[in-house]
């Protein structure tokens, strides 16, 4: 099954609207697509999140890494000249790539950093604070409520 079918979702919420765009991307991707370069998705911690990506034969010059509407983005393109040895082998691949993956809300890049051929992004959830639970105040003898016709 390659469809969803997400009005049932719709009539009962509101503000996933972006939900069916990720349905969306991924299904249209194939297993092929997320083979190179192997990566790990790593929850860290309560709120942060960490990806690994195995990048021998990339420097940081070679890697770019964006966040743009709640999308990471990272690719890799080695600069440089056309390696011209004759090999006998080649297992380490060099090639261009690209991987987006989509972040909830509230998910923000940390910061990434390279180390033994590995990137790291780690990722954190930071909830606003007109987003956390609050304690609402009740009060007695009209005091804590709210006048509607003062209000219309």
């Amino acid at each position: 099954m390659r469809t969803f079918d997400l009005s049932p979702l719709f009539r009962a919420s509101v503000g996933f609207d972006n939900l069916a765009r990720v349905f969306d991307a991924a299904t249209r991707l194939d297993d092929a697509h997320f083979s190179y370069p192997p990566y790990n998705i790593v929850k860290a911690g309560e709120d942060t999140y960490r990806i690994t990506f195995a990048v021998a034969g990339f420097g940081e010059k070679d890697l770019d890494v964006q966040v743009e509407n709640n999308t990471l983005t990272v690719r890799g393109k080695v600069a440089g000249e056309e390696d011209k040895s004759a090999y006998l082998y080649r297992g380490i691949a060099g090639r261009s790539f690209e991987r987006k993956f989509e972040l909830a809300n509230h998910i923000q890049v940390d910061g990434a950093r390279m180390e033994n051929g590995l990137l790291h992004i780690d990722l954190k959830r930071v909830i606003p604070e007109a987003l956390k639970p609050r304690k609402v105040a009740i009060g007695t003898d009209g005091q804590g409520t709210l006048n509607l016709a003062k209000a219309a």
